[in-house]
């Protein structure tokens, strides 16, 4: 019996210590108990592995109704939590659609004072919506600044549960969060930083049903998600609607970003990326690894694109690519043109 525990140990902390997502050794905990009490169903009472894993299923049928109970308090408190977070958001103070409280004015005062944004970008961002999907690596700090920042309704679609591998990097979540979908973990978290916003979670995948409604209620993307379909997906309903998209990426040591929009003369993602990669020549960050700052660092630096192109500040990455390389401290922009062959927005 004791060699069962040590294995439940090492299969737990070890797992833990190469990486291992939190489900993947619960599921592996599970077959382990699932396999001594077969073996203690069906074995005789005299066979050595019975004898050395604790004789008698009892003690088994106990340990696994006791998990039985954790597991459902521990799901019934995650809901608990969920819907407690969700009558907070419903009771904060909603946007104004008009003028700005004292509280506003004063929260968002060094924006109001730089000549580029003053009053009118202020508000304009106050009436802006924006569609951030994915509330991952470069979701977590796109949520944040844009609501920090008072973009007025702020929506985001993610079908991904927190786990504690995420929270080297996903600066959103918290440890009490895991377990807890990622949506709702983030409209927490803004809700919590700029009651003035609204948040709308979307706890499911963005698929080709719902993807052309739901951005239709949007007036601008912004793209983080850790898929090529996805991408493309995305790419393609922002084309024909004419919605700007904020794409960005990461892998290791390097992100990059870009403005694509192809109703201002930028090219679309597909003008770019004809196609996606082979697997093994992009690997996801849990196979290729990731430093923890650089999703912040290019997830800022997405808010920023949304924020200038929302306002029409400066110069937004239309037809740039900017690419950062955390590595050497590097950052360069490359030009990327419009395809008159591009499937997607060729024609247009």
């Amino acid at each position: 019996m004791f060699l069962v525990f040590v294995l439940a140990a090492l299969i737990w902390w070890g797992g833990q210590r190469m990486g291992m997502p939190r489900s993947t050794r619960l599921m592996l905990l599970a077959g382990l108990y699932g396999v001594v009490l077969l073996l203690h169903l069906v074995l005789p009472d005299w066979h050595p592995l019975r004898m050395a894993t604790g004789k008698t299923p009892a003690l088994w049928l106990m340990l696994g109704g006791a998990g039985v109970v954790v597991f459902a308090y521990r799901l019934l408190l995650v809901r608990l939590r969920g819907r407690a977070q969700a009558r907070e958001a419903e009771s904060a103070p909603p946007p104004k659609a008009g003028s700005f409280s004292d509280t506003e004015l004063n929260r968002y005062a060094r924006h109001i004072v730089l000549r580029e944004l003053g009053g009118p970008g202020q508000k304009a961002l106050k009436q802006a919506k924006v569609l951030v999907v994915g509330a991952g690596g470069l979701g977590a700090p796109v949520l944040q600044y844009l609501a920090a920042a008072g973009v007025g309704t702020i929506g985001v679609i993610d079908d991904d549960v927190v786990e504690n591998a995420n929270l080297q990097r996903q600066v959103i979540h918290r440890d009490a969060d895991i377990g807890l979908a990622k949506v709702f973990s983030a409209e927490a978290a803004m809700s919590a930083q700029n009651p003035y916003v609204v948040v709308k979670p979307y706890n499911r995948r963005l698929t080709e049903d719902i993807a052309p409604d739901l951005i239709a209620d949007y007036d601008l993307v912004l793209d983080g998600c850790d898929n090529f379909e996805t991408r493309y997906l995305v790419n393609r309903i922002c084309v024909a609607a004419k919605i700007p998209l904020i794409s960005g990426a990461l892998s290791q040591w390097e992100g990059q970003l870009s403005v694509f929009d192809p109703a201002n003369g930028a090219p679309c993602y597909q003008c770019v990326f004809d196609a996606a990669p082979a697997p093994e020549l992009a690997p996801n960050c849990a196979a290729a690894g990731v430093v923890g700052p650089l999703p912040g660092v290019v997830g800022a630096m997405m808010a920023m694109e949304a924020i200038k192109v929302i306002t029409d500040a400066g110069a937004a990455l239309r037809g740039d690519m900017l690419i950062h390389d955390a590595l050497y401290g590097e950052s360069r922009k490359i030009k990327v043109t419009r395809r008159t062959d591009c499937p997607t927005c060729g024609l247009q």
